[in-house]
């Protein structure tokens, strides 16, 4: 399968350093959490990865292949950036048979991955109409059209209700249980303690910390405790 690898990633916009010589790696079968505050630089390293913004230095690779080169990109990775892609006046069917034909993918597809995120039964109803959860299962379902081995997500969970999140962390650990690749960015680090093996935590564009979740939290403390911990221990900058 697919894992990722980040190597010494930068990117300066005017006199603002947004991430710092980032290095890091989501390995397969296995889901790796980016995690981090808002503004910290994790959106700016998840477009750099997937060639929506050009890096100043370093490489992100799928495979050990860039992402602009793999030769079926929405096969290999599926991505859930912006949920705000669907016209409010289409269905979900309507949107997804669409990017079905974008991405030259299967038609049947479209049914397999509206049973995937559960959304069979809103799934004839206008987009305007969704909620912002609703929403997320769609923009999910988008990602998982080319069957891909590894799924990109930033902030998944915004919007989900309780249950949805407990929904998307089944999800997710079944994905990767089945050999795929996740890498998960979210700055709610409590949602993520029992979803998440792997942690990479940025804070203010330098990756303060990699490895094991419970390395990290083996002294009894929380994900966000540890997380506060470690950034004051370094005095990130």
């Amino acid at each position: 399968m697919t894992g990722i690898a980040v190597e010494r990633l930068t990117k300066r916009f005017g006199v603002v350093d947004a991430v710092v010589d980032a290095s890091f790696t989501a390995e397969s079968g296995r889901v790796t959490g980016f995690l981090g505050p808002n503004g910290a630089g994790k959106s700016t390293t998840l477009r750099m990865l997937l060639g929506l913004i050009r890096p100043d230095a370093g490489t992100a690779r799928f495979g050990g292949v860039p992402y602009v080169d793999l030769p079926f990109p929405t096969g290999t990775v599926g991505a859930v950036l912006d949920i705000a892609s669907a016209h409010p006046a289409t269905t979900a069917r309507a949107h997804l048979r669409t990017y079905c034909a974008l991405g030259g993918h299967p038609v049947q597809r479209v049914g397999e991955v509206i049973d995937s995120v559960e959304l069979d039964r809103f799934a004839d109803r206008r987009v305007g109409a969704y909620s912002t959860g609703m929403r997320q299962r769609l923009a999910l379902a988008t990602a998982l059209l080319g069957d891909p081995e590894v799924l990109v997500l930033d902030e998944p969970s915004n919007g989900l209700d309780p249950s949805g999140i407990v929904w998307l962390r089944t999800f997710l650990r079944e994905f990767a249980a089945s050999g795929g690749t996740v890498l998960i960015s979210s700055h709610a680090l409590s949602e993520l303690q029992n979803t998440i093996d792997d942690v990479v935590l940025i804070d203010r564009g330098h990756i303060a910390w990699t490895g094991e979740l419970s390395e990290l939290v083996a002294t009894g403390n929380t994900l966000e405790e540890a997380f506060l911990s470690l950034t004051d221990r370094a005095g990130v900058k």
